[in-house]
């Protein structure tokens, strides 16, 4: 059970996303209502095109929102500038992407340290360390992306996402390029991770039975959540 007099985690209130294109302005987002708790996993399902991933964008600031309410971590995303949203990612948001978005020519080390040194943190290198031996890659600290299997790609994106201690996770399709049983084992070293951090997790996946893991299942449809908004 969650409180419900705790402050949110997530708030998106009435949350619009127009792009234009060749064709005209596109509605991606149309008045989109969501609200996460601290701690709570959010599922979020829907067909190919339906405004998932922009969601999730939204949340991280990495798209801004036409118009509408988002709040994250107790900030409002509006009106931040662009280094202001990116501060806001570093010490907030984690993200899982499909593709693992490592940089090739650095070590699984220098990867999950590389967002921490920005950040300025003094023992970056042995932070990085820890967060590589809790998902099980403590041996391949020097290894490069390119000696690394798919699943153990994954997991550096993993250490690299909660590294900052982020109280937000946002993973998009976090098992898409994997094959099922690595897969499985990436979506429990994920679970865990976030049930010992006690963070939120906001994740997208067309698997049902993945999304049914979560505490709440938010369906979205022609860029608006129909079902599972709140708690």
């Amino acid at each position: 059970m969650f409180d419900t007099m705790t402050p949110a985690a997530v708030s998106l209130k009435d949350v619009h996303l127009t792009l234009p294109s060749r064709a005209g302005n596109v509605d991606i987002l149309r008045g989109i209502d969501l609200s996460v708790r601290p701690g709570e996993a959010v599922g979020i399902v829907g067909p190919s095109g339906s405004g998932k991933t922009t969601l999730l964008m939204v949340i991280a600031g990495l798209e801004r929102a036409s118009r509408g309410e988002v709040t994250v971590a107790g900030q409002s995303l509006s009106g931040k500038s662009e280094d202001e949203l990116a501060a806001f990612r570093r010490d907030n948001v984690g993200i899982v992407f499909q593709s693992f978005h490592l940089i090739p020519t650095m070590t699984a080390l220098e990867n999950v340290a590389v967002p921490l040194e920005f950040r300025g943190t003094p023992n970056a290198m042995e932070i990085a360390c820890d967060k590589l031996g809790r998902v099980g890659l403590g041996h391949r600290l020097t290894h490069y992306p390119g000696q690394l299997s798919g699943g153990e790609q994954q997991r550096v994106a993993i250490a690299r996402a909660l590294a900052s201690g982020a109280r937000i996770i946002i993973a998009d399709e976090p098992t898409g390029n994997l094959d099922h049983v690595t897969g499985e084992q990436i979506i429990k070293l994920l679970f865990d991770l976030r049930g010992q951090d006690g963070a939120s997790l906001l994740l997208v996946t067309h698997d049902s039975t993945l999304a049914a893991r979560c505490d709440r299942v938010a369906e979205v449809l022609d860029g608006r959540i129909v079902a599972g908004a709140h708690p």
